[in-house]
């Protein structure tokens, strides 16, 4: 019991420690709107990150990818990996956020005992062919934008930064995503 309960602290410091540090790269207040819907069985896959925020739990990593896949309990298992740099991959597990058609997700990396170690994965632009889309929270400390090739073309790149823009997303910290070719 005694090593549950410090993993629990350790786990929930963690969690908090890097909320407190991560910069809040979204100056509106009100929620940002999501897509519509979201068809989850065709989101499901291999993406690839064409860029992110900044953050601590990404660093030295490039080459990243993230795949989901549907369970039999309707939520969905996440695996992202990072193939250049720090090599490593996390597995999280995703639940479907209640009224909100796919388009909202919260995503836990800790242990299923953990509680409240959960972060929003929001759905902000999503191709119709589902080719690429803008993923993040509401509170703009993460962004995401991911594509189903390793390589985006720079039109449809400044097209999704100037939609996270339009969503009150500060679009000049986000970082590149080196892939390989």
């Amino acid at each position: 019991m005694k090593l549950h309960l410090a993993a629990l602290v350790l786990a929930t410091s963690l969690v908090l420690t890097g909320c407190a540090t991560q910069p809040d790269y979204r100056t509106e207040k009100a929620d940002p709107p999501t897509v519509a819907s979201v068809d989850l069985e065709r989101y499901a896959g291999l993406w690839y990150e064409i860029a992110r925020y900044p953050n601590s739990f990404q660093k030295d990593c490039e080459g990243v990818t993230a795949e989901y896949t549907s369970r039999p309990d309707g939520k969905i298992t996440v695996l992202n990996t990072c193939r250049i740099g720090n090599e490593r991959s996390s597995q999280g597990v995703a639940r479907i956020v209640e009224g909100a058609n796919g388009a909202k997700l919260k995503v836990k990396f800790a242990p299923e005992w953990v509680p409240f170690a959960s972060g929003d994965y929001w759905i902000l632009d999503l191709a119709n062919d589902y080719s690429h889309a803008l993923v993040g929270d509401p509170s703009g400390k993460y962004l995401w934008i991911l594509s189903r090739t390793p390589q985006m073309p720079d039109a449809t790149y400044a097209a999704i930064t100037a939609r996270a823009e339009q969503l009150g997303y500060q679009a000049a910290p986000l970082k590149r995503t080196r892939q390989p070719e």
